[in-house]
């Protein structure tokens, strides 16, 4: 078994999740936070939301999670007591709901792109008209460095250059912001991200 498949099979415990996500979470959302008045957000759908770390930050929103892993829903629904969904975001049905607020944290380097594609179309389907889609995304660097090891390494096989991922936003969303920002620790540069901003174009 390589160190990837190592990495992922322990990251599938939700504890072990959580411990190695800890001290990252507030830098990665730094940038969100920075740019958005969080207070004013109605309803947020926390994309690929993992054991529902990210609930705490919408205390006063209409949140609901969604994951296709059942044991982080399970962990999730029992700690918050908020809305999480076992599902596929690209084939669950919402009905008429819209949200305001569509997060997509660290999730799209785990799909490819024909599938990261789909699933930026769904979320611009369930976008208020008023609203934005989040994302935060791990860049793959071009030179040698510790954020390019962790890229490569990272259990999700397509982090991509910051300019493949400012495209596959493109695509479909109207950019609002793209921020490229670095997560350190202990002054060292772990990772290279970039936050998207983005409404849905027009038909």
């Amino acid at each position: 078994m390589g160190l990837r498949a190592i990495t992922s099979a322990i990251m599938e415990n939700t504890l072990a999740y959580r411990l190695w996500q800890a001290p990252f979470v507030a830098d990665k959302f730094a940038p969100i936070a920075a740019a958005n008045d969080l207070r004013a957000v109605r309803r947020v759908l926390d994309v690929g939301c993992g054991p529902g770390i990210n609930t705490r930050l919408f205390p006063h929103s209409d949140y609901v999670g969604v994951d296709w892993n059942p044991r982080y829903i399970e962990y999730a629904r029992r700690r918050y007591g908020r809305t999480f969904i076992t599902a596929d975001i690209t084939r669950h049905d919402f009905g008429s709901d819209r949200f305001d607020f569509i997060l997509v944290n660290s999730f799209l380097h785990h799909v490819d792109t024909e599938n990261a594609r789909a699933i930026l179309g769904r979320l611009r389907q369930l976008l208020d008209p008023n609203g934005y889609i989040h994302s935060i995304e791990v860049v793959l660097p071009p030179y040698r460095s510790i954020p390019r090891l962790l890229a490569r390494y990272d259990r999700g096989h397509f982090a991509r250059p910051l300019d493949e991922w400012r495209s596959l936003f493109g695509e479909q969303l109207q950019e609002a912001k793209s921020q490229p920002f670095i997560v350190p620790l202990l002054g060292v540069a772990l990772w290279e991200m970039v936050y998207f901003k983005g409404s849905a174009k027009p038909s």
